[in-house]
């Protein structure tokens, strides 16, 4: 059992919705997010999504694009992502971690060396955005081989017929994007979530967890009432890339950990 896996069956023993927090590794430099790493389980994050930056982060909004160009410019590999997970993984081996990202990284390191330095390294599940299911045999296999969860996102124009493609080869949890559109653009809004969530969970035994568009504590709260939890990822870089200190960083977070959790 992953500890993806054993987060989800402890928090369903429990009763409990899911906290996912979004952080950009190396933004603005390794030790401030490598602080906020570290402060998240304690603020009330179930899951860490890190996420690794890249020129041409298509998904992303702005404020992910502006926290990636940040962390390139300072210098941030994928070297230095996966030393900030063996960094945190000496103070926390039981909070899951999974790096988001694009294949471009992954693929110039080489797929096989990537897995078993990422594995190493502490790293539980993967979201790489610009892999299609077409493609599982590219990263997707290898890694459920090596141990690593691959998480898919589905979205509101994905259909009957591309769900059961997407669902085939997920695992850890499925990530549902509550708008179209990309990070930050729009307000998600539970009472057109709840339907697509019922519809995927209708098709899969996986936790459904919402992101895109939570940006309160009261979002968070109610778009976890309808699934099995919550991620918030442009609010908290946000206040990153506006130089808060740490401290101001994870009071916000545990405000926003406290609405998924009240769900």
């Amino acid at each position: 059992m992953s500890r993806i896996d054993a987060k989800f069956a402890a928090l369903k023993a429990e009763g409990r919705k899911a906290f996912v927090s979004y952080i950009m590794a190396g933004d603005p430099d390794v030790d401030t997010s490598l602080a906020v790493m570290k402060g998240l389980p304690a603020a009330g994050v179930d899951v860490i999504e890190l996420g690794h930056p890249f020129t041409d982060p298509m998904a992303d909004g702005p404020t992910i694009q502006r926290a990636g160009q940040r962390a390139l410019e300072g210098g941030q590999t994928l070297d230095r992502t996966l030393d900030m997970v063996r960094e945190f993984r000496k103070g926390d081996d039981t909070t899951p971690i999974v790096m988001m990202g694009y294949y471009n990284p992954i693929y110039s390191r080489g797929v096989a060396r990537f897995l078993v330095e990422a594995k190493e390294a502490g790293i539980d599940g993967l979201i790489v955005v610009d892999l299609p299911p077409e493609e599982d045999a590219e990263l997707c296999l290898p890694a459920q081989a090596a141990g690593i969860n691959f998480i898919r996102l589905a979205t509101p124009t994905t259909d009957e017929a591309r769900l059961s493609t997407v669902l085939q080869n997920t695992s850890g949890f499925v990530y549902y994007v509550s708008v179209t559109g990309i990070t930050g653009a729009q307000a998600a809004q539970a009472a057109s979530v709840a339907p697509e969530v019922a519809r995927i969970k209708a098709a899969t035994d996986l936790p459904v967890i919402v992101g895109f568009g939570i940006t309160t504590p009261e979002a968070a709260r109610d778009i976890a009432s309808v699934a099995d939890g919550a991620v918030v990822g442009s609010a908290i870089v946000s206040l990153i890339g506006q130089g808060k200190p740490v401290e101001e960083v994870l009071d916000q977070v545990s405000r926003l950990s406290a609405g998924a959790h009240a769900a």
